[in-house]
């Protein structure tokens, strides 16, 4: 099993960061979306080389929330240079931590993750994440686990962090009532 820990500052409360993560955006029905491979489509995010499918916003603290993602892995695994992961966010506590846990392929895998909230004296929120992954088939396992979960986290810091920068920009952007 492989794991790669992170940790970044955003200029930003725990709850602020919470609500562009987890929270359905405001005013925005569920089941409104296209249909997409596996059902409706409630919401997508695409953030660079990631594609995220919202097919279940969860409850309204994001427990529940389902998932289909889309992001880079090396091309010799012969997918195009990209997989897909099915993805269950549980284990939320509002505000401070979430978890999830997902199945992968073109290496069939699983993966678990979660990040926490730690709020910082100034304002600011320490943010940070864990992501375990494990390739089910042995022979696989030896051979290409590591490599590609190098591949898929040596970008994970970044995009993570700018997923969230860019997330908080956008809600703190006044609508045009105001």
């Amino acid at each position: 099993m492989q794991e790669h820990r992170y940790s970044f500052v955003i200029d930003a409360t725990p709850e602020e960061i919470w609500r562009v993560m987890h929270q359905r955006p405001p005013g925005r029905p569920t089941g409104d979306g296209e249909v997409g491979e596996f059902g409706r489509i409630v919401r997508k995010i695409e953030h660079g080389p990631v594609t995220i499918e919202i097919l279940h916003e969860g409850d309204e603290h994001g427990a529940g929330l389902v998932r289909h993602c889309f992001f880079r892995v090396p091309k010799y695994l012969l997918s195009g240079g990209v997989a897909q992961s099915w993805e269950h966010v549980t284990d939320v506590v509002p505000y401070e931590s979430a978890k999830y846990y997902a199945i992968g392929k073109p290496l069939w895998s699983r993966a678990e993750g979660e990040h926490r909230f730690e709020p910082l004296p100034d304002g600011r929120t320490r943010v940070h994440f864990v992501e375990r992954y494990h390739v089910f088939n042995p022979f696989m396992r030896r051979i290409l686990e590591r490599r590609v979960h190098r591949f898929i986290s040596k970008d994970n810091d970044k995009l993570v962090r700018q997923g969230i920068e860019r997330a908080l920009a956008a809600a703190r952007r006044p609508t045009v009532a105001e």
